[in-house]
């Protein structure tokens, strides 16, 4: 019997072995964690978000550069295919309003029971407080234990799901990319990503705003194109956060990069700048400013303040439209990694073939978190994690096919 090993339990590494041991394979996964996934299981604290149900050509967006890559293997196994997964194992899924796709419970706790239970029955081994340090001089996996004490195993395959930078203390703290580095396998540093932006708010508008929405705005970065992102931007006391923020992460990192970052808050997405304008034309003589803003455009007290922060208010119409639909805030920087729900960089894609084998080991398969893309919260991380798990260990199987 042919064997494997998967290093990384979270749903990259557990799906591939699923998909191992269901062809007969005989399958150890290894994890640094006294149990997994524990990224997974938080994700699910809040409504385990699983994946997305709009169509695939706005779905392929949300990759961003990674898009072509990442097609092929969604095509493998997409959304449609991650519901009926679910539905096996007795968690059948629903659409929410956002098109959001949760399981029924609406939590990741039934999900995962059933999930251990099945990959039990299948036969794979889990070996919990395992931390993988790289390879010996054969070429074998090394391992640390709880006790300090290191082991190697030899295997016919590998499947190495290691996640990326963010939650350290689940797991995932990008410690695998010394060893990657040494091998002269080509990864891009990690940066954080779904992470919330620096800005440098007035003490007044930080005191009075600090955890108040801004509802159904648009953001995007001033000067890099694209689509806005809309929903809810949440206010902190250092910054700005949310869905909408974490969209536009990529253009957010490359404008730092090159020398400063504005976003763009478009208070009233659904309006042109004409309608706003006309409206703003019927200002009353005795109208204050805010209740100018108020009667004209419906806009409450944090995105009137919002307003503010962008310097004195003009008095004319069209200018004060144009404002609304553009409120300049300076970004310092983004959150650290530490903060971020994912992360961006990882190994290059140049890196690996269309199975996701390492060209420099081959054999040896990469997934999830750990290859070179991003994608914004909504079910698109979870969704990419799962068709990469799925494509390393079909290329394994493949693999072994060719040797046998």
């Amino acid at each position: 019997m042919s064997t494997a090993t998967v290093v990384g339990g979270g749903p990259a590494g557990l799906v591939a072995a699923e998909t191992l041991a269901r062809a007969g394979v005989a399958v150890t996964v290894v994890d640094r964690m006294p149990s997994v996934p524990r990224k997974f299981m938080l994700a699910g604290h809040g409504g385990l978000n699983i994946t997305h149900s709009e169509d695939r050509a706005a779905f392929l967006t949300r990759y961003g550069t990674s898009a072509d890559r990442l097609a092929p293997m969604l095509d493998v196994f997409g959304p449609d295919d991650l519901r009926a997964w679910c539905a096996e194992l007795g968690e059948p899924t629903f659409v929410g309003t956002s098109g959001r796709v949760f399981p029924q419970s609406f939590r990741a706790t039934p999900l995962v029971r059933a999930w251990l239970g099945r990959l039990a029955e299948q036969g794979v081994r889990l070996e919990r407080r395992q931390r993988w340090t790289g390879w010996d001089e054969d070429g074998g996996l090394r391992f640390t234990g709880a006790d300090g004490g290191t082991t190697t195993t030899e295997q016919d395959v590998v499947v190495l799901a290691l996640g990326g930078a963010s939650w350290a203390r689940l797991g995932s703290d990008g410690g695998w990319v010394g060893a990657f580095v040494g091998r002269g396998i080509e990864v891009t540093p990690m940066q954080p990503a779904n992470v919330g932006v620096r800005v440098r708010w007035s003490e007044t508008f930080a005191d009075r705003f600090a955890g108040v929405p801004l509802k159904s705005v648009a953001l995007s970065v001033r000067g890099a194109g694209g689509v806005p992102a809309r929903g809810d931007a949440m206010v902190t006391r250092g910054g700005l956060e949310g869905g909408p923020v974490y969209a536009i992460g990529a253009p957010i990192r490359s404008a730092l990069a090159a020398g400063g970052c504005v976003i763009e808050v478009d208070l009233r997405p659904e309006m042109s700048a004409e309608h706003l304008a006309a409206r703003l034309g019927r200002r009353r003589a005795k109208d204050s400013a805010s209740t100018w803003l108020r009667r004209a455009l419906n806009l409450d007290p944090v995105a009137a303040s919002l307003l503010r922060e962008a310097g004195p208010l003009p008095t004319d119409a069209a200018a004060v439209a144009g404002l609304v639909k553009a409120v300049p805030v300076q970004v310092s920087a983004t959150a650290g990694i530490e903060k971020a729900i994912s992360s961006a960089g990882g190994v290059r894609w140049s890196q690996v073939d269309d199975h996701l084998m390492l060209n420099a080991i081959p054999g040896t398969f990469v997934a999830g978190e750990m290859l070179d893309w991003e994608a914004p919260t909504g079910g698109y991380l979870l969704q990419a994690s799962f068709a990469t798990g799925v494509v390393a260990a079909r290329g394994a199987l493949s693999w072994l096919a060719r040797d046998r």
